[in-house]
């Protein structure tokens, strides 16, 4: 066995999931990887996609494992779910750490020590927007899994609030740590790369940025009933994973004849996305409720002011230089675009001022949290 730690991760995300819960997950590993302080495997059902796995950096102290003799759906998740444990053991994975708000079934009683992070308690606290018998399982899970915990990771204060309070857990068990952008929105994209972007998606001069799955609780209907406020050279792009949201989007469009000043992008690629937001003018995000809002702070990053909604976490994201405005308000939403476009007095400004507060979120500062709890818990 290693002499140095071993950490597992549940990487089923990292290799499957392109935003999200997989950039999560890949931006932390490839941050704590560059420490080497550790040897990090990590555990996920299948292959999933290369293009995902690949974002992984290739370096001695990481490796991917899979099942030895799950083969089937319902076999790998049996296997994530609590099957895995054995091959732990077999692995001397010394703490395990659950990326996305899950362990699996007896790994305390095992002696391995664990991690779990949780994103979110959306299902909880806003269950109109799941079906029934999904709020139940994941209600079920979410109390297990607080049952395993050695230690439990809050993304945002937002969420450790939320984890106290829904999970009657003491305070004290629940650490905050933010999570930050993978480091391509930290890097300028190249001209040559602007205009290919602007080319393949014929994007308008002027546009509004929107990245998210266009889902009910991420609202962006209400970013596009603030157009019927702005200038008429403004337009709305939308990046996000098709749901039957969309279809209300679109129909609403249709309706009021803005089909020239909305555009709904599916399926982008990673390395589209930092074009996408430098060339706006702008970013909105007009969600009802997040865990804590990643998106935000790709834009900062990439130099862009942002809009936001009140009612969650957000302002902990985006910081006091960002403006924030009611989910149900579109003037209002109107009116913060309005101060926020090139040329409005004290933009850039409000850019420098952002940049600065997100350097908290930077991924070296999370890395190394998670280290610190790692070696704590032996």
């Amino acid at each position: 066995m290693s002499e140095r730690m071993i950490i597992g991760f549940d990487a089923k995300r990292i290799v499957r999931n392109g935003t999200g819960l997989g950039s999560y997950g890949r931006t932390l590993v490839n941050g704590l990887s560059a420490l080497d302080a550790f040897d990090l495997r990590l555990y996920a059902p299948d292959e999933g996609m290369v293009q995902l796995r690949s974002q992984i950096v290739g370096r001695p102290n990481v490796s991917f494992c899979y099942p030895r003799h799950a083969r089937t759906a319902l076999g790998k998740a049996m296997w994530r779910s609590g099957g895995i444990v054995k091959q732990l053991q077999k692995d001397g994975v010394q703490v395990y750490h659950g990326l996305s708000g899950e362990l699996p079934r007896g790994i305390r009683e095992a002696g391995i020590r664990s991690v779990v992070t949780i994103h979110d308690l959306i299902f909880m606290r806003h269950p109109e927007y799941y079906n029934r018998a999904d709020v139940k399982i994941y209600t079920q899970k979410f109390f297990k899994t607080l049952e395993e915990a050695d230690r439990i990771v809050a993304i945002s204060e937002c969420t450790r609030r939320d984890i106290c309070e829904l999970g009657q857990v003491d305070r004290s068990r629940v650490d905050l740590v933010y999570q930050s952008c993978a480091l391509r929105f930290t890097e300028e994209p190249t001209a040559t790369k602007l205009w290919e972007v602007r080319e393949k998606y014929v994007l308008p001069d002027r546009y509004v940025l929107s990245v998210g799955s266009i889902e009910e609780r991420k609202n962006v209907l209400l970013a596009v009933r603030a157009l019927h406020h702005l200038p008429d050279d403004v337009s709305l792009v939308i990046v996000g994973r098709q749901t039957p949201y969309s279809d209300q989007v679109h129909d609403y469009v249709l309706e009021h004849r803005m089909h020239s000043r909305v555009q709904m992008l599916h399926g982008v690629p990673d390395d589209d996305l930092p074009a996408l937001y430098r060339m706006a003018d702008c970013f909105v995000y007009p969600s009802r409720y997040e865990g804590f809002g990643i998106p935000i702070i790709e834009a900062i990053s990439l130099g862009l002011p942002v809009v936001a909604c009140t009612g969650s976490c957000l302002e902990e994201a985006g910081g006091p230089d960002s403006l924030y405005v009611s989910p149900d308000d579109p003037e209002a939403m109107a009116h913060a675009i309005a101060q926020v476009l090139y040329g409005a007095e004290g933009r850039q400004q409000r850019i420098d001022r952002s940049r600065q507060y997100i350097r908290r979120f930077e991924n070296t500062s999370a890395a190394q949290r998670f280290a610190d709890i790692y070696q704590s818990l032996l």
